[in-house]
């Protein structure tokens, strides 16, 4: 299946919106583990078998793999969730952003060496960064937009004609122009509840990448409502650290999951 059939079964058959994000740092892993050298797989794999009946998506972050010398345990890890939880899509979180064979490059990276389902990129340099990735018809490509952080809106709430946003602009762009085969979604943050309903409005059912819940204190209510479509679905709504390092001991994957069925099921009763 392609990645939005993917994502669409994962809705329906695990019953969740919640994506758990993978962001790996040594310094907080439980004493256990420290000094290991396959320590980023050991600790990330745990987490992942414990959640993967909870989530619609997995999301490794790229920098902090590259960040500990972990790109091969990433490569493995993603190999452990396609072999062991295959109903679970794999977004790589890297914001890739260059054009021509440099961005050709970046999509091998991403679906030939890490055999991830989606890719996340950034817009910034237009239409010729985006084209390469659509060559691969069956993977995800998910389009920074309304991001989560205070500093998004140093450019992306500037007008560009007609009190129209530089973020709504994007939104239409990926719905209608960049999405020849369907296979676009977006990021818009959980931190900006009415720009992510007015993004829903724009995309309609597009799938939306939603971080900002959890340690970046985004109402989850709020969220669900805003962004949520017709179906109650459309969302990967994302959580790292508050799932990640939610236990200290030898029993955080334990600790990891409760925070995860917490977080899916507050999700859940707002689907409507």
């Amino acid at each position: 299946m392609d990645f939005r059939s993917r994502l669409d079964a994962a809705w329906r058959t695990q019953n969740s919106l919640l994506c758990v994000g993978l962001d790996p740092d040594p310094a907080k892993f439980p004493a256990h583990l420290k000094g290991r050298p396959d320590a980023v797989f050991e600790f990330c794999r745990a987490i992942v078998d414990a959640t993967a009946d909870l989530a619609c998506a997995f999301k490794p972050q790229i920098a902090y793999f590259a960040g500990a010398r972990a790109e091969d345990q990433l490569e493995a890890l993603i190999a452990h969730i396609h072999a062991k939880h295959p109903q679970v899509p794999v977004v790589l979180d890297a914001k890739r952003g260059d054009i021509g064979a440099t961005a050709q490059q970046y999509a091998r990276e991403a679906f030939e060496r890490y055999q991830a389902d989606a890719l996340t990129v950034n817009p910034y340099m237009g239409f010729d960064s985006v084209e390469p990735y659509l060559e691969w018809k069956d993977r995800g490509l998910i389009v920074l937009c309304r991001t989560s952080n205070p500093g998004g809106s140093d450019l992306q709430f500037l007008e560009v004609g007609a009190g129209r946003k530089l973020y709504q602009h994007v939104a239409e762009l990926v719905a209608t122009k960049w999405n020849p085969h369907g296979q676009a979604a977006l990021v818009v943050g959980a931190t900006f509840p009415q720009e992510l309903a007015d993004v829903r409005k724009i995309v309609g059912d597009v799938p939306l990448l939603v971080p900002g819940i959890g340690a970046q204190g985004g109402d989850v209510e709020a969220t669900v409502k805003a962004g949520r479509t017709a179906a109650g679905s459309g969302l990967m709504i994302s959580s790292s650290r508050a799932i990640l390092y939610a236990g200290k001991g030898e029993d955080f994957a334990d600790a990891a999951r409760a925070v995860a069925l917490a977080t899916r099921d507050e999700v859940n009763r707002y689907r409507g």
